[in-house]
């Protein structure tokens, strides 16, 4: 099953967000996922066309998906998928 990870800076907004292993196979089933668990997080993930937000990247094995709009990125059943958002300001 992959595994989930977030980094902690997405806890400000949802505190008792956590890493969790996953049946899906790729990125939409596991947004499913993540938002089931945690209502509301997708909105902040995916914009309202469903793409990923600027301010937000996935690895999967460590590399950056290749597919923002549709997020088709296949996931390995041993894989880990990371979900990043970017930090700004001065």
């Amino acid at each position: 099953m992959p595994t989930v990870r977030f980094t902690s800076a997405l806890q400000r907004f949802f505190p008792d967000l956590s890493s969790f292993n996953s049946e899906a196979q790729d990125l939409n089933e596991i947004l499913r996922t993540v938002n089931s668990k945690w209502p509301g997080i997708k909105d902040y993930l995916v914009d309202e066309q469903g793409h990923l937000r600027k301010h937000v990247n996935i690895f999967v094995d460590g590399k950056l998906i290749t597919d923002r709009k549709e997020l088709s990125d296949r996931v390995p059943a041993d894989g880990e998928v990371y979900f990043f958002q970017a930090l700004s300001g001065g």
